[in-house]
């Protein structure tokens, strides 16, 4: 019959038994993690039928010039890891969303210019109909759910010059991905015929920590826009916001 106290040789083994599980446990919780990374950041860009082939390669030269700028590397590289995920996604009517470019990590000039030549090399895709962005968030949020990263901070960029017209209406779709722990960003593509579409995004579509909405006036300044708000993001920092009073359909 053994004694009340353990051999020495037998606490010997279970604490280094015990030392390989926990390793074990951390290693798989480090890897359910994912590559640790200062931030997520989908791109999310309307690509509908408002949007005509010259209007695309601008957007997607103003995303691919903003990411390789200097004061934006700056910004990756002076986080506390160094490097941020990236991914593009372009999105117009229902099921049309689309990852563009996948999830790439971004930690210094020559990731941002890979990630950038993709951008640009993409074929050009167009589907019928008008903008379902309350789909596109949530197509976003799965992505950044679904990705190998572990971002500090989860942010949706979103960029449009219409409401939400198609899909899932919007305002439930943004409040539920806020209460993932996610920012959704907005940048607003100016049209005399919309004047309301700055409050819209501010209203319906940004939310979270921080969020903010940015207008670019057409889309030759949509470069200048892209960069100030991507700053901004990586950055961490938030860009004024407006009072207004609540207006507009929950689409």
């Amino acid at each position: 019959m053994l004694s009340g106290k353990t051999p020495a040789f037998i606490k010997l083994g279970l604490f280094g038994l015990f030392g390989l599980f926990v390793g074990l446990v951390f290693a798989a919780a480090a890897q359910d993690r994912g590559v640790p990374v200062d931030l997520e950041l989908a791109f999310v860009v309307d690509q509908s039928g408002s949007i005509d082939e010259a209007e695309t390669l601008l957007q997607r030269q103003g995303y691919a010039r903003a990411l390789t700028d200097p004061r934006v590397l700056r910004g990756i590289t002076g986080g506390m890891l160094r490097s941020i995920a990236v991914a593009y996604i372009e999105f117009a009517a229902e099921t049309c969303e689309q990852l563009s470019v996948p999830w790439t990590r971004i930690d210094g000039l020559e990731a941002a210019k890979a990630f950038a030549g993709r951008i640009l090399a993409r074929p050009i895709e167009y589907c019928p109909g008008g903008n379902a962005v309350g789909d596109a968030l949530a197509f976003a949020a799965a992505s950044i759910e679904a990705n190998r990263f572990e971002g500090t901070r989860r942010v949706i960029d979103i960029s449009g010059d219409g409401p939400n017209t198609l899909g899932r209406p919007i305002r439930p779709a943004r409040d539920a991905i806020v209460a993932m722990g996610m920012t959704i960003n907005g940048l607003v593509i100016e049209r005399p015929e919309m004047p309301e579409l700055e409050l819209y995004f501010r209203q319906a579509v940004t939310g979270g920590p921080g969020s903010f909405v940015i207008k670019a006036r057409d889309r030759r300044s949509f470069a200048d826009a892209i960069m100030k708000k991507l700053v901004l993001e990586i950055a961490g920092g938030t860009a004024p916001r407006r009072q207004a009073k609540a207006t507009g359909p929950d689409r």
